[in-house]
């Protein structure tokens, strides 16, 4: 049995900005996780998003597949995707569907479903896209104070321009499970990025492992907290940070039960080199990683998840 993890709760409306980088901080070095309430996405919005994202996925394979996945873009099938290269279980049991960035050239490379078959599914994805990216970027100005660094400064080095911004709608069907197994609907792993805005439809089954390196692993539950965003620190702020904000393992557990989310992942512009910052390091405390683009990095990572 699990226990449930009690994360922090930041507040992206306060005025006393200060004290909120200051509790961010703390978030970061103590889970990697935590709540964003009062995030400018409204509540109605996440939901038209939730019911246009059921309408795609309770389509025809067949017409779903007209829109596979290319250039990281479009839909994935069950079991086409592992997170865990490490796993030997076969690949994931979820579906999933791709949208990158809204703006400039390669929005170009987005798959949209028809008119026809889903005439209000772009027009929903392309707002609620909007909004948490705003979201993302006023957090992302926080989490520089946070760091000691001028709240300007993950702009000034080219990270939010034309930034890589994806929404990854998820879907994970609960009657794959057999009663007397436990199965993985995403496998254990960190996100590759800068920082992940999840929203999710209250069904409960994502799980965080605080120590990644310690064995046997301990899985602690995140429970739903409505309207609230879940934030978690990726792999790319976890070396731009020296390991001082961790980038957390997490899974989610399939309960039996239908659920679905959306993840935004917020990662930089694909120019931007990640090197440890200042802030991070010391004569006692050297870098632990080279430098590294960040396009480079990303792609790595994606050849190891999907295999090409």
């Amino acid at each position: 049995m699990t226990e449930a993890l009690q994360l922090p709760v930041i507040d992206l409306s306060s005025p006393d900005r200060l004290s909120t980088a200051k509790s961010i901080r703390q978030a970061c070095i103590d889970y990697g996780f935590f709540y964003l309430v009062n995030h400018g996405v409204e509540e109605v919005l996440i939901s038209q998003m939730f019911n246009e994202s059921k309408k795609f996925f309770s389509l025809q394979l067949e017409d779903k597949m007209k829109l596979a996945r290319k250039e990281h873009r479009g839909y994935t099938a069950l079991c086409d995707e592992i997170l865990d290269p490490s796993s030997t279980s076969g690949g994931d049991p979820k579906e999933s569907f791709y949208i990158g960035p809204l703006e400039g050239t390669l929005s170009s490379m987005n798959q949209w479903p028809s008119l026809e078959i889903l005439p209000t599914w772009r027009s929903t994805m392309e707002y609620y896209h909007q909004k948490v990216l705003s979201a993302g970027r006023r957090l992302i100005h926080l989490l520089a104070l946070a760091l000691n660094l001028n709240e300007d400064f993950f702009e000034k080095v080219g990270a939010l321009d034309a930034p890589m911004a994806f929404l990854r709608l998820l879907h994970y069907p609960g009657e794959l499970v057999s009663s007397n197994q436990e199965v993985c609907g995403a496998s254990a792993h960190s996100d590759y990025g800068m920082i992940t805005l999840l929203a999710t439809d209250g069904v409960p089954g994502l799980q965080v492992c605080r120590e990644k390196f310690n064995q046997p692993r301990l899985w602690e539950d995140v429970p739903n907290i409505k309207g609230a965003l879940i934030v978690n620190i990726g792999d790319m702020m976890e070396r731009w940070t020296n390991c001082l904000f961790r980038s957390t393992l997490h899974r989610v557990m399939s309960s039996g039960q239908e659920r679905y989310s959306a993840a935004f992942f917020l990662d930089p512009n694909g120019d931007c080199v990640v090197e440890c910052l200042e802030s991070c390091c010391s004569e006692s405390n050297p870098s632990k990683f080279a430098p590294i683009r960040s396009g480079d990095y990303i792609k790595e990572r994606i050849r190891l998840t999907y295999g090409s």
